[in-house]
Parts: structure tokens; sequence; C-alpha cells
């Protein structure tokens, strides 16, 4: 390929917004996705995703802005899944399968119900090349305020996911630690519609989070190495999805896949390589 060909998605503009919206989300959903590893909480960020379906139909049908139906939505899921899971002796992981499949099945009962111009497909899987600057205004606003509480508060979110006892014995507000983490994680769905959709916005508050977890083993460098995998991997999904004539969520996410099982094989390697040398250490010295 010559030059002009590999520079031709920067000539049209709603690759340039796509390019821009893959910045503006990549900061806070690598950021939210170390706290979601390390605290566990892989199925609640795919519960409330699935989770703000409905509330995104209710608010087209009274006529609010579609992020506020989907962010009460969110927190809605997140409260239920809560109340139900500490009054019940139901696991939390079968409580927020419950919760977010039911949710999920009402918004595509309501979808189907009424009349509108929003296409489902949008919705469950983005629209990165269709982003209005509505929408990159309402992304970056919410990412900067997520992206900023997060890293003002990483440090007292660190202890509550690890241990949440020790966070409340040493006087921090566990109780809005923990909402606000929920406030954070369904901000940070709304402000993926437009790239990601509901779907595949697992992918990134999920991936980014892991791949770093198996890379480094501090957590304040794993929150940087997180935005530079997730920063890459939304910008090469949506470059490769105009040469290859696909849509560029599941690139992106099939990217962030591919780089998942590199890191998955080079920490299995290290760990044998380490075992051998110590095994190797162990019979000499006998």
């Amino acid at each position: 390929m010559d030059i002009d060909t590999l520079l031709m998605p920067f000539q049209f503009a709603f690759m340039q917004n796509a390019f821009l919206i893959s910045l503006i989300v990549s900061v806070p959903t690598a950021l939210l996705s170390c706290f979601l590893v390390m605290k566990g909480w892989a199925l609640m960020g795919d519960a409330v995703s699935h989770a703000v379906l409905p509330g995104i139909v209710l608010a087209y049908i009274v006529g609010l802005p579609l992020i506020i139906g989907a962010f009460a939505a969110g927190m809605l899921c997140a409260v239920a899944t809560g109340f139900l899971s500490g009054n019940s002796r139901v696991k939390q992981d079968t409580v927020m399968g419950v919760v977010f499949s039911g949710m999920f099945g009402l918004g595509i009962v309501l979808y189907v119900s009424v009349e509108t111009n929003a296409h489902l497909d949008h919705i469950l899987f983005g629209n990165m090349l269709g982003v209005e600057p509505d929408e990159l205004w309402t992304a970056g606003i919410i990412s900067l305020a997520v992206g900023a509480a997060l890293v003002l508060k990483w440090k007292d979110l660190l202890l509550h996911s690890f241990d949440p006892a020790q966070a409340q014995a040493s006087g921090l507000p566990v109780t809005a630690l923990h909402y606000g983490l929920l406030a954070a994680l369904s901000l940070t769905i709304v402000a993926t519609l437009s790239a990601a959709g509901l779907i595949l916005a697992i992918g990134l508050l999920i991936a980014p989070g892991a791949i770093a977890f198996l890379v480094v083993r501090k957590f304040s460098t794993m929150l940087w190495v997180s935005v530079l995998v997730c920063m890459f991997s939304m910008l090469a999904g949506t470059y490769a999805s105009f040469f290859l004539d696909s849509a560029p969520a599941p690139t992106i996410v099939l990217i962030l896949t591919a780089l998942f099982i590199i890191a998955f094989v080079r920490r299995l390697y290290l760990t044998r390589k380490t075992s051998m040398q110590r095994a190797r250490g162990t019979t000499g010295a006998v």
C-alpha cells in the first residue's frame, strides 16, 4: 500500500469522529476495568450494560434524554442486585443473571411495542461511524468526570475492592465508594453507547484491566497500562475496520481478545520458567 491509501481513513469526517470517540471512551472504560477486575465485578458490568435498555426505551417514550433513562436503569439494576443478594440465600452472581436478563427482556418487549427511529442494532452493537457532535460532547463530559473521579480516589477504591472491612475500619465512606463505583459504571456504559453499544461494552469494561493485570504487578502501573491497551485497541480496530469493511466495535473486541491471549500465554510461560528455575536451584542446593 502507498502512503495515500494508508492515510485514507483520516480523510473522512465519519472516520475522524470514530477515532475521536475511541480516544474519549478508552480512558474511563480502561480505568474502570481495573477496579472491576480487582473487585471481581465482571458480571456486574455485563449486567448493567444489558439492563440499561429498558431505561433507554422508556426515556424515548417519555421524551427525556436517553442518557437519563440509561443511567437510571443501570443504577436500578445495581441496587436491586445488591438488595436481593443481601436479603436472600441466592448468591450475587445468580441474582445478577436473573436481574439483568429480566431487564434486558423487558427492554426488548418495550422496544418492539413502540414505534421509534432508533435502530436496535445501533443500541446493541454501537454506531461509531455515525457518531454525532452532541454524542461526542456527552461522551467527553462523562469520560472527563468519571476519569477524574477514578484517578483522584483510586487508592480508596483499591482498598475498598480488596478489603471492604479494612476500608471501613480505616474510616473510609464504604457505602459512598460502593455506590460511587456503581454510578461510574452506569455513566461509563452510557458514554460507550455510541461507540460499542450495550453488548460489546462489556469487552471494553473487562479486557483492558484483565490484560494489564497479566502484564504488570503494581496497581498504579496497571491503571495506565490498561489505558494504553484500550486506546491502542480502539484506534487499531477502528482503522482496520475501514479496510476490512467490518463494524468497528466487534473488530476492537477481537483485538482486545487477541491481546489478552498473548498476555495470558506470556504470563504462563514466565510462570513455568520461574518454577523450573526454582526447581533447579532447589536440586542444586540439595
